[in-house]
């Protein structure tokens, strides 16, 4: 039988995209938080520039591109307080086989991830 990913599960699976892209691109990680509503998830150092990253895990039919403006405007306030830059990072994860059902655990899954969007 199937089952159907916890919002904990996909936003994990959201963090460890994000953290392979991260780690990829040359961010050393200074802070992790795994708490969807904790914010910002990741907190990165890069060419001595502090970087606030806020992740989260995006359901169909919702775009991942589109954010939640009030949250990152706070988040953004937050990061210019202590000289660092804010992104969010929305990682659509979608079924396979009908983007209506859940992601279900060791099945296939759609990711549309485009990278961060600079706030």
């Amino acid at each position: 039988m199937s089952k159907a990913l916890t919002d904990q599960e996909l936003h994990n699976l959201a963090m460890n995209i994000v953290g392979k892209q991260l780690e990829a691109d040359g961010f050393e990680f200074m802070g992790v938080n795994s708490k969807p509503k904790k914010n910002p998830q990741f907190v990165c150092l890069k060419n001595k520039k502090l970087h606030f990253i806020v992740v989260r895990s995006v359901t169909y039919p919702n775009d991942p591109k589109d954010y939640d403006v009030f949250l990152m405007d706070k988040i953004k306030d937050h990061a210019q307080k202590q000289n660092a830059e804010a992104y969010y990072a929305g990682v659509g994860l979608y079924n396979a086989e009908d983007r209506n059902l859940p992601v279900y655990l060791n099945e296939a899954y759609i990711l549309e991830y485009d990278g961060l969007i600079k706030v």
